[in-house]
C-alpha cells in the first residue's frame, strides 16, 4: 500500500538508522516504512486500541498513551526525531508539546492544517461561519480541533520559544508544492510540515 503522501515527505527527512518517536502513529504506517526502507529503529505512541493492535501486529513497538499527559516517561535526548502529525492542532498545550518534542528528540517534525488558507478566510468573511474544507472537515461543535493556528502564527511560536526551522514545506490538501505555496504559504498552503530544532542544539 502506498504511504501516505505527507508521511512520505517526513520520510525524506528521516536520516537512515535514526531513532524515531511517531506520536501518535495511528495504524504505523510511517513506522513500517522506516524500518524497512532506511532500518530506523522506531517507537509508537498511540491512544486508539484498534490502531495499538495493528502496529504490534505489525512488529512494532508501541505504547498506549495520551498526549495531553506530556512526554514524562521519555528520557531527554532519547531520538533522533520526534514526530507528530496532523495532531498539534487537537491537544490542549501545543506549546508546551512541542517543546517536550524537542527535549526528548534531537528534531521534531510536525504536520497541521493551516487555518489561513485563502478558503477559510473566505468562508468567514463571507458566510461569517467557521470554515469547513477538506483540510479542515468538521463542523464547529464535533471538531477534534481545538487550537487552530496558521502558519504565521506557528512560526511566532517558534520564534518565541527559540525554536529553530530547519525545514519547512507547505502544500495543498492533496499534498503537492506548487509556486504559490511556495511564495505565499500562509495565503495558499492547506497543510503545512516542519522540521524543527531547539536554537541552542548542534
Amino acid at each position: 500500500m502506498p504511504l501516505r503522501k505527507d508521511l512520505a515527505i517526513i520520510s525524506q527527512w528521516i536520516v537512515s538508522g535514526s531513532r524515531v518517536l511517531d506520536l501518535g502513529c495511528g495504524d504505523g504506517a510511517l513506522l513500517v516504512h522506516l524500518r524497512d526502507r532506511s532500518s530506523v529503529k522506531g517507537y509508537g505512541v498511540e491512544i486508539d486500541d484498534q490502531h495499538i493492535t495493528r502496529c504490534v501486529a505489525a512488529g512494532l513497538n508501541v505504547v498506549q498513551g495520551n498526549l495531553d499527559e506530556g512526554l514524562s516517561n521519555f528520557d531527554a535526548n532519547s531520538f533522533d526525531y520526534v514526530i507528530m502529525t496532523q495532531t498539534l492542532q487537537a491537544v490542549r498545550s501545543p506549546e508546551r508539546l512541542v517543546l517536550e518534542m524537542l527535549r526528548v528528540g534531537r528534531e521534531g517534525i510536525v504536520t497541521f492544517p493551516n487555518f489561513g488558507h485563502w478558503s477559510a478566510r473566505i468562508q468567514i468573511a463571507l458566510q461569517g461561519k467557521m470554515p469547513i474544507s477538506k483540510a479542515l472537515p468538521y463542523q464547529w461543535y464535533d471538531t477534534q480541533n481545538i487550537h487552530l493556528c496558521t502558519v504565521k502564527d506557528f512560526e511566532q511560536l517558534c520564534r518565541q520559544n527559540m525554536i529553530h526551522i530547519l525545514q519547512r514545506t507547505v502544500v495543498d490538501v492533496a499534498h503537492n508544492e506548487d509556486l504559490f505555496t511556495r511564495l505565499f504559504p500562509n495565503l495558499f498552503g492547506e497543510i503545512a510540515i516542519y522540521r524543527l530544532r531547539k536554537s541552542n542544539v548542534l
